[in-house]
């Protein structure tokens, strides 16, 4: 652990965190709250840059500097995706009674979320 290594983490983990901010308003701003679209769009998404970046890089890219490694899988995407917020609205959503709803947003999050991380794998895979 140098401390280029955690300056990287810490300026991805900032652009992260910022990203997560704006799409989560905006999506909550389209689609409401009556379910955490926001959340579950943004779990996604970052299911399907980390399966992309990481194939990229340890498949496809071997020239790219490790430094991306801490700027991006960790550091943005880490705080990008939001597991933590995820369990908190389905925790709501169970104390509220909407146990579908519940049940729904873990399936598709879960689903959706595996099947974005093979997308990105397959098209890192196909196209770099």
């Amino acid at each position: 652990m140098t401390p280029r290594a955690l300056l990287l983490v810490g300026l991805g983990g900032a652009l992260g965190a910022i990203a997560r901010f704006v799409v989560a308003n905006l999506v909550a701003g389209w689609l409401g709250t009556a379910w955490p679209w926001g959340t579950f769009l943004i779990n996604v998404s970052g299911c399907f840059a980390i399966g992309a970046f990481m194939t990229a890089v340890t498949e496809r890219l071997v020239a790219l500097p490790e430094a991306w490694r801490f700027l991006f899988p960790i550091g943005f995407v880490g705080a990008y995706t939001t597991f933590s917020t995820f369990e908190y609205e389905t925790a709501l959503l169970v104390e509220r009674g909407a146990w579908p709803r519940a049940l729904g947003y873990v399936l598709a999050s879960i689903v959706t979320g595996f099947l974005a991380v093979a997308a990105g794998t397959a098209l890192a895979r196909r196209f770099l």
